[in-house]
């Protein structure tokens, strides 16, 4: 598969250096932020009121998926099967190492296996650079094989590509696919400089109904605006689980959070929970539901919410399907999260291979054509598929 297309997204005559600099500084300011949660959104299968079956998927998921690769000097595999719930892995847990030069080569192992290594440079308009290495192999009947890419992009709007593919497949049917991506660009609204990060991750059993898909993304910009999210589903045989999670800071103390989870079985069997809740100067809200309901079409939910004042007064309130109810202002004191524990500094100081990315060197007076059209670029900007 190919990597993500290339997106233009900067403005007309965004210096490259003063984007670095302007990072750097922010850099050199960099500190961690040790706050903990109060409500933290859970994404662990641990916290699900249907935990169960993702228990069981996960210890599946050990059996099924074993590690395939090469085993003499042919190039090794850097890919074993994904981890479920583990988010976005830092750009150094890849191992990313473009070559220098063109390679094309190949290789047969003892055992009969094969591997292959090609690497090259694409060139195209607006200072656009994509270099990438592709690398992969299989067992010598073709019932096991692996592949990897990486690849780096950059242009003369500044814009900055880090990212990887990897998947494979072994002699039982198990497959899995993994993807990685994280860029750096100037936002043509704002001009802040941003960096967004995404992955996304699959498996499937070959012996049986089972599987799991994750897609996660992240979004930060220079003044503290940060944006997570993640969606994920799974099966095992007859029963199935989807969630969905989201966090948005302003970076001005505004902060929305979001969960929903929900599963069901083949019988009809379905249950869920989700909770949402938005603050601001220490007044905000906060509302959730439980829900069941059975084959028969039978439905149990309980409601609930929170209004907090700001005064250290919370107007509690709530009602089930069963008939229970409660409404009442109570003294408690009022605790969320205004920042991500994981913002801007944190993210430029885990991005130095993106930010080393050396674009083509800019003729003077030569300034990049800026499309702000459709973002569905050639397919000719992508890396070559073997």
């Amino acid at each position: 598969m190919a990597a993500p297309s290339h997106r233009l997204t900067a403005p007309l005559g965004l210096n490259l250096k003063r984007v670095d600099e302007r990072i750097g500084v922010v850099k050199l300011q960099r500190k961690k932020i040790s706050h903990s949660y109060g409500v933290k959104v859970q994404a662990s299968s641990s916290t699900m009121p249907f935990a169960s079956p993702q228990s069981r998927s996960a210890s599946k998921q050990e059996q099924f998926f074993p590690r395939c690769t090469p085993r003499n000097s042919g190039p090794q595999s850097h890919d074993s099967p994904p981890k479920r719930d583990t988010g976005i892995a830092n750009e150094k847990d890849w191992g990313i190492n473009l070559q220098n030069e063109n390679v094309n080569e190949s290789g047969t192992n003892e055992d009969g296996s094969t591997w292959y290594r090609k690497s090259g440079e694409d060139i195209g308009d607006n200072g656009y650079r994509c270099r990438w290495t592709r690398m992969g192999g299989q067992s010598h009947d073709g019932t096991s094989e692996w592949k990897e890419t990486w690849w780096e992009k950059s242009d003369w709007t500044g814009y900055k590509e880090l990212g990887a593919e990897k998947s494979g497949k072994n002699a039982e049917g198990d497959s899995w696919l993994e993807t990685w991506q994280e860029v750096l660009h100037q936002d043509e609204w704002s001009n802040l400089a941003r960096i967004e990060r995404s992955a996304q991750k699959q498996a499937k059993s070959g012996t049986e109904n089972a599987g799991w898909y994750e897609n996660w993304s992240e979004k930060y910009d220079a003044k503290g605006w940060t944006e997570k999210g993640a969606h994920k589903y799974g099966r095992l045989n007859e029963q199935s689980w989807w969630e969905k999670w989201g966090e948005q800071y302003d970076g001005r103390g505004s902060v929305l959070k979001w969960t929903d989870k929900w599963a069901e079985t083949e019988l009809g069997t379905k249950w869920g929970d989700k909770w949402e809740e938005k603050f601001f100067g220490g007044i905000g809200s906060r509302q959730g539901e439980t829900w069941h309901a059975s084959p028969s079409s039978e439905r149990w939910s309980r409601t609930w919410g929170e209004e907090h004042f700001g005064n250290g007064k919370v107007h509690k309130f709530g009602k089930s399907t069963t008939g229970e109810s409660w409404d009442m202002v109570v003294d408690e004191a009022t605790y969320y999260e205004d920042e991500p524990h994981y913002g801007w500094a944190d993210v430029v100081g885990d991005s130095s291979q993106l930010f080393s990315i050396q674009p083509r060197e800019q003729p003077r007076g030569v300034y990049p054509n800026i499309d702000f059209g459709s973002s569905v670029p050639p397919d000719d900007e992508s890396p070559p598929t073997r």
